[in-house]
């Protein structure tokens, strides 16, 4: 969401829901929610160095496998944000006005791949540091951040706190050789001065790979996730796997403390670098870990800068990788045996665009669909049989099992300055989608998972409600979707909504103003799905997702409008539909661009003779569109069109980005006023 935009809604529609929210759905009464015992998760700090090895050593030893710690290729799951208010220490009442990046939480900006404060906007592309003057619509400052010539396309994200900026370099610079032995592609955070011609006040290299951050204020809380330094033994061709796992433990028995304890190396203004490992008093652990991972939560005030004091972190023997944040907490979660060959979770379902061979796509539509369509669930494919062994079959050693569906999460306190403070940890039953299906309100933490079973081929949804100062859980509401998974979440103060998707799309409305019994108030069953759920006016819902056949297969984008001012009956409104075309909205919320003051939404399209960004005008009940974006063609051996990545609206102009330059378009006729090449 942009910055003139809250994730909550106004007292009046407030007002709208939570009067309708005594009505009943009607239909079949949804089953009885499962109940789940949640079993007590604590941090406990090492007594030393010496019970800190001894006890990674030995939960080491016990999820080891036979070609090691299994879990580092983990699937994709993306989704991610809302909008951030204005948290910039640099204020300019004469600044045009603008968008910001689309963050989950007010004041709580996320790292993303541009920002602007309306005079500037600033980029990273392969490895470059950009500053585009909005007035005059030229680049004026570029810094590299390699040694060598950027890798096309390689990772990173912006914070920018006044006239600091934090690059965070996820993919670093394969030609850079300064530092003996330091691997490809390792994480890189680069604090740069813009006050002038762009200047590096100092770089942070953490040992492992970046997570996310989090900025509140001119203060980033930065998470990386570590793996034991240990080098197992090559395995030879005949090995059996139980003597393979037994190599692997001797050498998890021989490995030091500092194999586990993970290192950062800080280089200031000057070029001097420090290399400072994190101490095992500052390393906890929860009462059940494997050791195979560690998260570390680094400290830095931009305002203050990178001094060789370090950035103050503090480390859990713990696995995360969805990181959601307030303006009074830090939330990390995941599951702590998460283990990708035994466990998979795919991302949403692609379109699949026909060739350009065959018949033209058709033409966009918007419709004003029925308000609800009769759906029966779907049936759960049967579990496959269990092949057992002979009789005689030798029993092997004993391996690693499939992990638990459970998610394991922290919460820290980040009022004070300086690193955050623990206060408890929670664990519910499945797993989560995105940070969207954590949100904190009230004293309370909702999280909404889905739970697999027999083997990937059933599943089961709920919303777990878990009061915020001691993690445990107060309420919960489970019958979302049987069969289906979560596609996408959103929480606006005491009410909720779920999209759950097989065949058919059920959007699920909540009531969650008492956390203990939280209830589903409305369902509109409809085809496709919303992957992205954004706030507009007052009891409006947008939704981002795929049209899908009565079968379930995706036939292309759809832009949504919801009413859900009454929760016992939400009704789409009107919808946007692109045959064969797929957004990158859906996954990326960043991608979204919503402007309330106009109702201007912008979204990337992929079709498959064209991309570009999608513009149009989402009223009170109607969605039109207005027309496309596109970027100049690339010429060359191999011509193409840039795909659209971000959009931002300054003054009365929109900006896109993509890999090859940032365009300036007309905000009312859509007519080209600047190209600006990044290439």
């Amino acid at each position: 969401m942009n910055t003139l935009i809250r994730t909550t809604v106004t007292a009046a529609a407030l007002a709208v829901v939570t009067s309708a929210c005594t009505a009943s759905t009607g239909g079949d009464q949804a089953p009885p929610p499962v109940r789940t015992s949640l079993g007590a998760v604590r941090l406990v700090a090492y007594d030393g160095c010496d019970d800190l090895l001894k006890g990674l050593r030995e939960r080491s030893a016990a999820n080891v496998g036979p070609y090691g710690f299994n879990g580092d290729a983990r699937p994709m799951m993306v989704g991610q944000d809302s909008v951030r208010a204005d948290a910039k220490a640099r204020v300019d009442t004469q600044s045009p006005e603008h968008s910001a990046t689309n963050v989950h939480e007010a004041g709580v900006d996320e790292p993303d791949l541009v920002k602007t404060d309306g005079d500037r906007l600033i980029s990273v592309t392969d490895g470059t540091l950009r500053v585009i003057d909005t007035a005059t619509r030229k680049i004026t400052a570029s810094l590299r951040l390699t040694e060598h010539d950027g890798i096309p396309g390689a990772p990173a994200d912006l914070l920018v706190s006044g006239d600091r900026a934090l690059v965070l370099m996820r993919g670093g610079d394969i030609m850079d050789k300064r530092i003996a032995g330091r691997p490809a592609g390792d994480t890189r955070y680069v604090l740069v001065d813009l006050a002038g011609e762009p200047k590096v006040l100092g770089t942070i290299r953490p040992q492992g790979s970046y997570v996310d951050a989090r900025l509140v204020g001119s203060t980033v809380r930065l998470v990386t996730r570590t793996r034991p330094d240990i080098t197992f033994p090559e395995p030879r061709p005949d090995a059996r796997e139980a003597d393979m796992i037994a190599a692997n433990r001797a050498a998890i028995a021989r490995a030091p403390a500092e194999a586990w304890l993970p290192t950062i190396e800080i280089t200031d203004a000057s070029g001097e670098t420090t290399t400072r490992r994190v101490p095992c008093e500052r390393v906890s652990h929860p009462a059940g870990y494997t050791g195979t991972s560690m998260l570390t939560v680094h400290t830095i005030d931009l305002a203050q800068g990178i001094t060789a004091a370090g950035t103050d972190p503090i480390t859990l023997a713990a696995d995360g990788d969805i990181v959601y944040g307030t303006g009074q907490s830090l939330y990390v979660a995941g599951n702590p045996r998460w283990w990708s060959p035994i466990v998979r979770i795919d991302p949403p379902p692609r379109p699949s665009p026909r060739p350009s061979a065959v018949a033209p796509a058709e033409e966009p539509t918007v419709t004003d669909p029925p308000v609800e369509t009769a759906a029966t669930a779907s049936t759960p494919a049967e579990p496959a049989p269990v092949e057992t062994a002979p009789a005689d079959t030798p029993t092997p050693e004993p391996t690693p099992t499939q992990p638990p569906e459970e998610t394991e999460v922290h919460r820290f306190d980040i009022t004070r300055p300086g690193a955050p403070v623990y206060v408890a940890s929670g664990k519910v039953p499945g797993r989560l989608l995105n940070q969207y299906a954590l949100s904190e309100h009230d004293g309370h933490l909702r999280l909404a998972t889905t739970l697999n079973q027999a083997g990937g081929r059933d599943s089961s949804n709920a919303v777990y409600v878990l009061k915020a100062d001691t993690m445990e859980k107060v309420g919960e509401v489970g019958g979302l979707g049987e069969g289906e998974r979560i596609y996408s979440v959103r929480f606006i103060g005491p009410v909720g909504y779920c999209v759950t998707f097989r065949n058919m799309d059920p959007l699920y409305t909540l009531d969650l103003r008492d956390p203990a019994h939280p209830r589903v108030t409305g369902e509109l069953k409809i085809t496709g799905y919303s992957a992205y759920l954004h706030p507009a006016a007052d009891g409006r819902l947008i939704g981002i997702g795929q049209e899908a056949s009565e079968k379930g297969r995706t036939l292309g984008t759809q832009v949504s409008l919801f009413d859900v001012s009454d929760p016992a009956a939400p009704r789409r409104l009107s919808r946007f539909f692109q045959r064969d075309s797929g957004s990158g909205a859906e996954w990326d919320p960043h991608a979204f661009l919503y402007w309330p003051k106009t109702g201007l939404a912008v979204v990337p399209l992929a079709q498959p003779d064209r991309t570009g960004a999608l513009v149009l005008r989402i009223g009170d009940k109607e969605i039109r569109r207005l027309g496309m974006i596109e970027h100049p063609t690339r010429r060359g051996e191999y011509p193409y069109q840039p795909g659209i990545r971000r959009s931002l609206v300054i003054g009365d102009s929109i900006w896109t980005v993509s890999y090859e330059g940032v365009q300036v378009n007309d905000m009312e006729t859509l007519d080209s006023q600047a190209w600006i090449p990044l290439r």
